[in-house]
């Protein structure tokens, strides 16, 4: 009555034994327990509850004077103990400080979480909240078998999300196993995935496993998978929801025990509404979605992220790089970077390389950066109007142009395009065909 009159949600048991099943089963956040219960008393219940991996705090309540029973009912795991009799308000202090006690042991262990993330990944670079957050979930969700959807723009660090929580996990010991489902052709794609059987088509001379047999026990990081074809997409979620892949050309199913984590920087939702992606897989492989803001929208790390490039490269370019100037720092901080990440190491790498003395200045800077405002891309059909602010048209007209110009730098090559452009071979398939260029 005391603790529902606080507002507690109270769930009773009338001696130890019954308790103990209760506990197990409703995971209560605190437990008040008497020392002397019919069927089982205090002790054994404290006992056979952290035998059975109990959380909740464990308030024992002791006869008046009976000091040796309270020590002994902590030793043995008792957050605390109740003298008889009690007040009201006694009983409230007691739980308020339970509560306290629990939300710092919660507060700990999430730093500590965050801590390790950084110690095993000190290349993720995230002062900033979006960042933080995507970083807290990783590591949550690397405790459970769940599957992961990671969204965001290319460039801002996606697969560095899904090892993350792949070696936060009980996984870890695994293989960790990525594939990026846009850059391999369409007609070895299935091949690649579930593996073929000897004969199953020219040039299969032998059995050979494919990356679900190689992940087992391990991750699958599924990169791109908005480009996986349609074909594939009914093979995978049947892979997802039976636990089993069937090699190609073979006759019998293959059990395997895969975690998989997908990433796109494409709209999913958009993609399932237009019927370019199955909705059935889209929702089986978004049970749990972490989001990466791109970099212009977390512009205070990228202070953190230059100085920690600098150090890189540094290391692997056989630099002494010691510094950036103040005025280095403030065009980097102001350019909206639509590479992300990706975009902002390869600037570093490149201002490391040009420089002439110890320090970078703006003139090692590439043009698109010193001058914002009057930067170009010439291409064969022009260059990019100077005076257009829609954000929505100058990146579809620019993305056009680049296109272009990669294919007339390549004389029509569109695998090597691919490469200059940093797509996927089928992402540029699509983009020539959405714009034109064919």
């Amino acid at each position: 009555m005391i603790l529902e009159d606080e507002g507690y949600k109270v769930t009773t048991a009338s001696d130890g034994k019954e308790g103990l099943e209760r506990a197990t089963e409703d995971e209560p956040d605190l437990i008040i327990c008497d020392i002397r219960m019919p069927r089982l008393d205090g002790f054994e219940f404290l006992e056979r509850y952290r035998k059975a991996k109990g959380q909740a705090l464990v308030v024992a309540i002791t006869a008046y004077g009976s000091n040796e029973l309270a020590f002994k009912a902590m030793k043995l795991g008792a957050y605390d103990y109740l003298p008889k009799p009690f007040t009201a308000d006694e009983v409230i202090l007691t739980i308020k400080k339970a509560e306290e006690r629990e939300k710092l042991r919660r507060e700990v262990t999430r730093l500590r979480r965050r801590v390790k993330a950084d110690e095993r990944f000190p290349e993720i670079v995230a002062k900033s909240a979006g960042m933080r957050e995507a970083i807290e979930l990783a590591t949550k969700v690397a405790q459970h078998p769940s599957t992961v959807l990671v969204t965001g723009e290319s460039g801002t660090g996606k697969e560095l999300i899904a090892r993350l929580t792949h070696s936060g996990g009980p996984r870890a010991g695994g293989p960790f196993v990525p594939i990026n489902c846009g850059a391999i052709p369409e007609n070895l794609l299935e091949s690649e995935l579930f593996g073929h059987a000897k004969g199953a088509f020219t040039g299969a001379h032998t059995d050979r496993a494919g990356l679900f047999e190689e992940a087992d026990s391990g991750t699958l990081f599924l990169d791109e998978i908005g480009e996986l074809p349609s074909q594939l997409q009914v093979k995978l979620l049947r892979a997802l929801q039976e636990s089993e892949i069937r090699r190609v050309g073979d006759s019998a199913p293959r059990k395997v025990d895969v975690r998989i984590i997908a990433a796109t920087a494409r709209d999913l939702e958009a993609e399932v509404r237009d019927g370019g992606f199955r909705s059935d897989l889209y929702y089986r492989i978004n049970v749990v979605r972490i989001h990466l803001p791109p970099l212009r929208q977390r512009t205070e790390d990228i202070p953190h992220l230059a100085r920690h490039f600098l150090a890189s490269f540094n290391e692997q370019l056989g630099l002494n790089i010691s510094s950036l100037q103040p005025a280095v720092m403030k065009l980097l901080v102001s350019s909206p970077w639509y590479g992300n990440v990706r975009q902002l190491e390869n600037v570093i790498e490149r201002a490391m390389v040009l420089a002439d003395g110890d320090t970078i200045g703006p003139d090692d800077l590439p043009d698109f950066i010193r001058h914002p405002e009057t930067s170009t891309v010439e291409g064969p059909t022009g260059t990019l109007p100077a005076d257009e602010l829609s954000i929505k048209k100058q990146t579809a007209d620019l993305e056009r142009r680049l296109i272009a110009k990669a294919l007339q730098t390549t004389d029509g090559n569109r695998t090597k395009a691919a490469d200059l452009l940093d797509l996927s071979y089928r992402a540029l398939l699509y983009k020539i065909r959405d714009y034109g260029l064919d």
